[in-house]
């Protein structure tokens, strides 16, 4: 029986001390935080370049500017019936911008002086000497420079006369830009708006 006890009790010493041996090889797993910090150091993230999108500007089509200029020119068409002529002033200018963006000059300037011929009967000097500035900017563009400048000095000797010197600077800026490009002559378009001239006549 003793003999017995013997090898039970050194059996279950082994099998314990095995469990605490200081030799044994420890098996150490490394930290997960640490293997994700070596990995992105090892392999740098690919950069996506991103590219720039410039925006596109487009001007107005044909279209809109007909429509455009049909609306404006019912307009102007009710206020000389109903002899408005202040505001019909203000509807020819109009109108004659959007034919400069069209490049028909000759009807801009048609516009433009019919304009100026109600603006100085209705005393708005400064409607005046803004479609003087207008006209000699057309007059640029198809190339007369020199009558061009005689505008300008119209405008010019208006706003001086009147007092009006906060359009001197915008004058002066006009004759600057008008002088320096020297702009080529280019072919005006020989059409001077006749049938809208009858059509507000006749209104």
């Amino acid at each position: 029986m003793k003999y017995i006890l013997l090898v039970l009790f050194t059996t279950m010493c082994l099998s314990a001390s095995a469990q605490w041996n200081p030799f044994k090889k420890k098996v150490v797993r490394p930290d997960a935080e640490l293997l994700t910090t070596s990995s992105i150091t090892r392999f740098a993230p690919y950069k996506i370049l991103s590219p720039k999108i410039l925006p596109v500007t487009y001007g107005p089509s044909d279209y809109s500017l007909e429509a455009a200029e049909n609306v404006v020119m019912k307009v102007a068409q009710h206020n000389m019936r109903f002899r408005v002529y202040h505001d019909a002033s203000y509807n020819f200018t109009e109108l004659a911008h959007l034919y400069v963006q069209e490049s028909r000059y000759s009807e801009a300037i048609w516009y433009l002086l019919q304009s100026n011929n109600i603006s100085r009967q209705e005393n708005d000097d400064k409607h005046t000497i803004e479609n003087l500035i207008d006209i000699a900017t057309v007059k640029a563009k198809m190339g007369e420079i020199a009558l061009a400048q005689q505008d300008l000095t119209e405008a010019h000797d208006l706003a001086y006369a009147k007092g009006l010197n906060e359009y001197l600077e915008t004058i002066e800026l006009a004759g600057q830009y008008i002088t320096q490009n020297k702009l080529p002559k280019q072919k005006p378009v020989l059409i001077y708006a006749d049938g809208a001239q009858n059509s507000t006549k006749a209104e």
